[in-house]
């Protein structure tokens, strides 16, 4: 059928695929029968490529040629080897996205062409735009990349029809634990717009950290009771990592577990079989400092949307994860109130997803989504520092332009270098990409005006451009290069920013004092070179000795002593050019006629700190 677009969650440990009929949005099962679709690839030792539930069963007597949770490399330079050969994480998601695919095909009777996709929201622009070339090799056009949060508000919302007036506005917040990240984002919701707020998230906090804990425990206890470790062994650890999730699932209904696994492992003395108990309040232990970790983002999003708790009406669980007691109590603990389960946590995201698409095709109407991006992006300015155009949180799609100049005379190119994060100095930030803009006409430096701008659209991809004012030269890209960057480091940038903001504030207030004392010295050559014979002898000296003052106190680094210094400097040279403007006029020096007109005159605005050290920093 033309113009269907199926929404799908592309998760860490499973995905899932819904699609939109008769304006109420359904989950499409697997060929096996289950909305579940395992996010596993494996290969058997016949060559054949396994997908989904039936890679998840060989997984054990089959664990070196079987992929788990490529999800937490999407971005990376990771790759995954099978023989002779190595796949990208793009290649192992577009097996599992082509299973899917297929199986909705089989169901449907009619081909899937389009498709939303859902993404942690804080996945960076290197792994959106991995997930998008993941669809792209399964065979998909990707219409749309949105939030994982965002998404299951959509669904939120849509299933709330009926139950509320048209103008009745509700703010929830979506707790999202799956089974490889924890988002939470902040979205106003009613009279049909779904306005993200705020959002925040641990993009390396998942289910698999809990599963890992029960893991360890497991081993542990192994080890201590026959002194056999069981890490060095593949097919015992993926025995151990598929009893560990499933007591983990046990134990959101149950208070305890056994985990039974005869033949675990063998000595001198024979085989031996793993047989243990695990209360939930023993699990709980384990996992205590993992959910201690779930408040900060949460807190943090709630105050980036500028709201307190008290104003949030409802939590709304999403993911798998949030079955467990544990997390329902925290978040009892922390908003005093029941978390939602109202829609099933693991089918609402692609449910959400599946929305979206009805809207883009225009089968579901009255509903408009704002979205927002979830890190701060911009340049690196001259004395490193990074100089935002587009702050987190900022609606997307949207577009941001901004005037830089020339950090030297004659320079005829300048270095673009993006940027995504939240710290004060570029070196501290992500790096997305570089490129040049060339054949500026030459002139003095802070002449030539190059216009920045950067666009990030609705999927949160950014296009980059420079513009040459004068020449109207333009130069312009796509973010797409993949990053070695693990996620734990991207989502540490937020948490950096606030740890490290007293030193990054100190060290960009020292580079901005820096700025404007080389200001005031190039000021002061280019005025006694281009006043000439027209400067008294003695403003001459009294220019040069003000210069070596300030010279002296930037090479001794006293940042009080050069601010004040650069002022002096400063108020001779408005004196010096005052009497040469003045002289112009009458043919003499009148210095103090024309300081008393300059002080009745309105004083000048001081320009704007990102305007001062807003230059590039490269010369040809």
């Amino acid at each position: 059928m033309a113009g269907k677009i199926v929404g799908i969650d592309l998760g860490t440990t499973n995905s899932v695929v819904s699609i939109v009929e008769g304006g109420e949005p359904i989950v499409i099962p697997s060929s096996e029968g289950d909305y579940l679709f395992p996010s596993v690839v494996g290969f058997s030792k016949t060559g054949e490529r396994l997908i989904g539930s039936v890679a998840k069963r060989q997984a054990v007597s089959n664990p070196d040629r079987t992929v788990l949770s490529i999800k937490r490399y999407m971005g990376t330079d990771h790759k995954v080897q099978i023989d002779d050969k190595q796949y990208t994480p793009q290649e192992i998601s577009a097996m599992i996205l082509q299973k899917i695919k297929a199986d909705a095909e089989a169901y449907l009777g009619f081909p899937v062409e389009q498709a939303v996709i859902t993404v942690p929201a804080y996945f960076s622009d290197s792994e959106r735009q991995a997930t998008k070339d993941a669809g792209t090799i399964a065979g998909l056009e990707v219409v749309r990349i949105i939030n994982e949060p965002t998404a299951s508000c959509m669904a939120y919302d849509k299933n709330r029809e009926g139950e509320k007036s048209s103008d009745d506005v509700e703010t929830v917040l979506i707790w999202d634990l799956g089974g490889g990240t924890f988002d939470v984002s902040i979205v106003e919701v009613g009279g049909g717009l779904v306005e993200v707020k705020a959002t925040a998230g641990n993009s390396r906090l998942g289910g698999d950290d809990w599963d890992q804990r029960i893991m360890d425990w497991l081993i542990e206890e192994f080890k201590g009771k026959y002194n056999i470790d069981l890490r060095s062994d593949r097919l015992a650890m993926q025995r151990l990592k598929e009893a560990s999730e499933n007591a983990k699932i046990q134990l959101s209904t149950e208070t305890k577990v056994r985990v039974n696994l005869p033949f675990i492992a063998a000595d001198a003395t024979g085989p031996k079989h793993l047989d243990m108990e695990l209360t939930r309040v023993k699990f709980q232990e384990l996992t205590a400092d993992l959910i201690k970790k779930c408040e900060e983002p949460a807190l943090r999003a709630i105050e980036d949307s500028g709201l307190n708790i008290h104003q949030i009406n409802k939590v709304l669980l999403v993911g798998g994860s949030t079955r467990m007691p544990a997390v329902q109590d925290k978040v009892r603990s922390l908003f005093n109130k029941e978390p939602s389960r109202e829609i099933d946590p693991d089918k609402v995201v692609a449910m959400g997803a599946a929305i979206q698409g009805a809207i883009l095709v225009g089968e579901v109407k009255d509903m408009v989504l704002l979205d927002v991006t979830s890190l701060s992006l911009g340049i690196e300015t001259v004395g490193g520092v990074f100089t935002k155009l587009i702050e987190r949180n900022s609606h997307i799609p949207c577009s941001k332009t901004r005037i830089f100049t020339t950090a030297a005379d004659g320079q005829t190119v300048v270095e673009v270098h993006c940027l995504q994060g939240e710290r004060e100095l570029a070196a501290h930030n992500k790096s997305l990409g570089r490129f040049e803009l060339r054949n500026i006409p030459p002139a003095p430096r802070g002449v030539p005006q190059i216009e920045v701008t950067f666009d990030l659209d609705a999927n949160g991809i950014v296009n980059v451009s420079a513009k040459d004012m004068a020449t109207g030269n333009k130069q312009k890209i796509t973010i797409q290069s993949p990053t070695n960057l693990s996620r734990e480091e991207i989502d540490s940038m937020v948490k950096d920013a606030a740890i490290y903001a007293e030193e990054d504030g100190r060290r960009r207030e020292e580079s901005t004092i820096r700025n404007k004392a080389n200001i005031e010295i190039d000021t002061a050559e280019h005025t006694m070179r281009d006043l000439g014979e027209r400067m008294t002898p003695e403003h001459r000296s009294a220019l040069r000795d003000a210069t070596d003052r300030l010279r002296t106190s930037m090479q001794a680094f006293d940042l009080p002593k050069i601010s004040a210094d650069t002022k002096t400097l400063q108020d001779l040279l408005f004196s010096i050019s005052t009497d040469a403007y003045y002289a112009l006029e009458t043919g003499r020096v009148g210095a103090d006629q024309a300081k008393a007109q300059a002080a009745e005159a309105p004083a000048e605005e001081e320009p704007d700190d990102a305007d001062l050290f807003g230059w590039f920093n490269k010369e040809e």
